[in-house]
């Protein structure tokens, strides 16, 4: 890593700011072991424990330490859980405790897991420690996480070209911060971005030059500006008329964080599709929009083009 996420410029301790972030359902699974001699099993099993039930207190204990995860660990987020279980594997030495938690939210329950895991232990050690000297606690860990940017995790990196189409940039007049801001999004994920073009708004270049870098073998095409409701924003009915089909979920994807982002969102307009074996995604011209953009669309739309291979879903 060459960045500490908790850290800020200063090295002082920040909590990361996932205000941006996705908010998708969010799977996070955990196991821990408790060694005992083998009476204290036999005690448990017949419950016999002076404290009482031991493994139904665990699983309580497990269900709160999970709820409770944000207030003993101090740069964890508080976070709505919508799913908690906790469960007990019997052998004659130990007790496998093995946590699920879920959540539809923006940021993981990876600590919310393995703090079910550790109270429910840590409750079955407490109950038995007076009649079970031996006991030890072990391979607290992480077996499994689904949500985030480990959904359709995939290694492959298309090329990318990008295409700025605004008046004011092309004359000089204005900076291209849009078109900057995907190609360093797009490079920092691990893409080749050898092919960048800055067009007038409505140019009759821009199919001409999507046309090209398609034939060239560029997998991936954005667009930003010209999406607008001006007499000039004509990228969309351009673009659409060279898509073999269109992308409607991505669009969809789209409009729904910059919804939930900003209001007047619901007044740009955005079209996805594909060209030959290249994907086309044209976006407003923004900087806020890209950047809700690169959230969206990284990691998984690199996930479509294992699709359009024949690969599974």
């Amino acid at each position: 890593m060459d960045e500490f996420s908790h850290l800020d410029d200063m090295g002082n301790i920040k909590m990361v700011d996932v205000t941006n972030k996705l908010s998708t359902v969010r799977i996070a699974k955990a196991s821990g072991k408790v060694n005992m001699d083998s009476k204290t099993i036999l005690a448990i099993n017949n419950d016999e424990v002076p404290k009482g039930n031991v493994l139904t207190a665990a699983k309580i204990s497990g269900i709160n330490g999970a709820k409770k995860t944000a207030d003993f660990i101090p740069l964890c987020h508080q976070i709505n859980l919508s799913f908690i279980d906790v469960k007990f594997e019997i052998d004659t030495s130990s007790i496998l405790i093995r946590s699920i938690v879920k959540t539809k939210e923006s940021t993981g329950v990876e600590m919310e897991a393995l703090s079910a895991v550790s109270s429910a232990a840590l409750t079955i050690y407490d109950m038995c420690k007076a009649m079970d000297k031996t006991m030890s606690i072990s391979s607290i860990k992480l077996e499994k996480k689904v949500g985030g940017k480990t959904d359709h995790a995939t290694g492959y990196r298309p090329t990318v070209g990008v295409i700025t189409l605004s008046d004011g940039v092309k004359s000089g007049d204005r900076e291209d911060i849009s078109g900057k801001i995907l190609v360093d999004g797009f490079r920092e994920s691990g893409c080749k971005v050898e092919h960048q073009a800055i067009l007038e708004d409505g140019s009759n270049d821009l199919v001409p030059t999507i046309q090209n870098w398609v034939g060239t073998g560029v997998e991936l095409i954005l667009t930003t500006g010209g999406t607008g409701l001006g007499p000039r924003d004509l990228t969309i009915e351009t673009v659409e008329e060279i898509f073999d089909s269109k992308i409607p979920g991505i669009e969809q994807a789209l409009h729904s964080y910059g919804r939930g982002m900003i209001k007047t969102a619901m007044l740009s307009r955005l079209t996805a599709g594909i060209t030959k074996e290249s994907i086309i995604i044209c976006l407003p011209g923004s900087p806020g929009a890209v950047k809700d953009a690169l959230v969206v669309l990284i990691p998984t739309i690199f996930h479509s083009f294992h699709m359009m291979k024949g690969e599974k879903h």
